[in-house]
């Protein structure tokens, strides 16, 4: 719960020196982070949720852990800068514009995109994208901001970008965001993977034919909530996670997961409506190197966002109502933008794609925070064979033992 009480910040990866950026250097680099924010403490917070409530509305939205003044950041006439901007909030979807001034995206969680003009972009949970902006206006001070999306009601927050040198204060009137999840939807659309630049690696990400690899595994995932003992419980296909008292990845490198946790309580398909609940690990077994597709299944009328650690994906397709294999024919099969967290609109579904070749234990889970902390989520186990140190790494001499693993003999060394 530390990210309620502002235990958040910036962590810039920027490209090494011998792969092109396929745009000019900006001539400075700022950081933008929006959240939703609640007045009570992470403890008030983690009692509601330990209690079984929802932790309700946010108080209001905060840029840079501020809502209004002082000015952020300063531009210089003429100049283009690049803003990184990520949703750390706990909860709501947040649409991000600057008074003004078109925003060019050129980059979503470290894929370099086709380079489009927005006025406003929506940014969900947990969700990261760089936008180039160029001073091209009158120099003044200028607003940006962020509101809440999908909600009944509104929270705003602001901050001052000042063109330098300037004393004339911003128009008070905010240019006005937009309505509806179909204008959201429709923007995702419109994301494209960038096939001729480069990301992590010399080659051109366009290099990578994710749509002609054969699909090996559909994993279909469907969320849900409900009581259990009275208590409210989030869960996908149907098991709420809770963390046993021996974490999973110990308790696998250590050989004893059979002590602690079942692999594959949940099916690759969702149960019926309605089923009951129940709270134990989730944990899903998945082969190395397999190619497979996981289609996320939202049946309720508020938005989601999901994270995979470890991994990112190519989020191939969205579309309204539930998800059939008909679906694939709407898929972008060519450039969808390779990412690790992805939305989910009210009563509609996402299908993500990717290959599973970074052994180890996974987190995939909710990015809103009370349904993540009560139970929305699930590790992907993922082993290699050969146990190999081309594959996974020995665990750390100093790494802390807990749980039943403590005293055990070291597992033998990876080759």
């Amino acid at each position: 719960m530390h990210r309620a009480a502002g235990g958040f910040g910036g962590l810039r990866i920027n490209s090494r020196l011998l792969i092109p950026v396929p745009f000019d250097d900006p001539a400075d680099d700022y950081t933008v982070l929006i959240g939703d924010w609640y007045t009570k403490s992470h403890k008030v917070l983690a009692g509601i949720l330990d209690a079984g409530r929802s932790i309700g509305n946010p108080a209001g939205v905060l840029m840079n852990g501020l809502s209004d003044d002082p000015p952020l950041f300063t531009m210089e006439a003429g100049k283009t800068y690049r803003y990184r901007i990520c949703n750390v909030g706990l909860k709501l979807s947040l649409n991000f514009r600057i008074q003004g001034h078109l925003m060019k995206l050129v980059e979503m969680d470290g894929s370099h995109t086709v380079q489009n003009d927005y006025e406003s972009l929506d940014v969900h949970v947990g969700q990261c994208l760089s936008v180039l902006v160029t001073a091209n206006q009158e120099p003044k001070d200028y607003y940006m901001v962020a509101s809440t999306r999908f909600t009944k009601y509104m929270r705003t927050a602001t901050g001052v970008a000042r063109y330098a040198g300037s004393k004339v204060p911003p128009s008070p009137e905010l240019p006005a965001g937009p309505v509806g999840w179909a204008w959201s939807f429709n923007q995702w659309r419109s994301f494209r993977w960038n096939l001729t630049a480069s990301a992590a690696r010399p080659n051109p990400q366009g290099s990578y034919h994710y749509g002609s690899i054969n699909i090996t595994r559909t994993i279909k995932l469907a969320s849900s909530v409900g009581l259990v003992n009275g208590k409210r419980r989030f869960g996908l296909n149907g098991v709420s996670h809770v963390d046993s008292p021996t974490p999973l990845k110990l308790a696998e490198y250590y050989g004893i997961s059979g002590k602690v946790f079942k692999y594959d309580s949940i099916g690759d398909e969702p149960p019926a409506s309605g089923a009951s609940i129940t709270v134990a690990p989730n944990v899903l077994n998945a082969t190395y190197r397999d190619y497979i597709e996981i289609i996320l299944e939202n049946p309720e009328r508020s938005i989601q966002c999901y994270h995979l650690d470890g991994y990112s994906f190519f989020a191939a397709g969205m579309g309204h109502g539930k998800w059939t294999p008909a679906s694939r024919r709407t898929y972008n099969l060519l450039d969808a933008v390779s990412r690790h967290t992805i939305q989910v609109y009210p009563r509609s579904w996402s299908a993500i794609m990717l290959t599973f070749d970074n052994a180890g234990m996974w987190s995939l889970r909710s990015e809103l925070w009370e349904r993540h902390y009560l139970g929305q989520q699930l590790y992907v186990s993922v082993v290699s064979p050969a146990r190999s140190l081309r594959d996974e790494y020995n665990m750390p001499d100093n790494t802390l033992l807990c749980g039943d693993v403590v005293g055990l003999p070291k597992p033998p060394s990876y080759v």
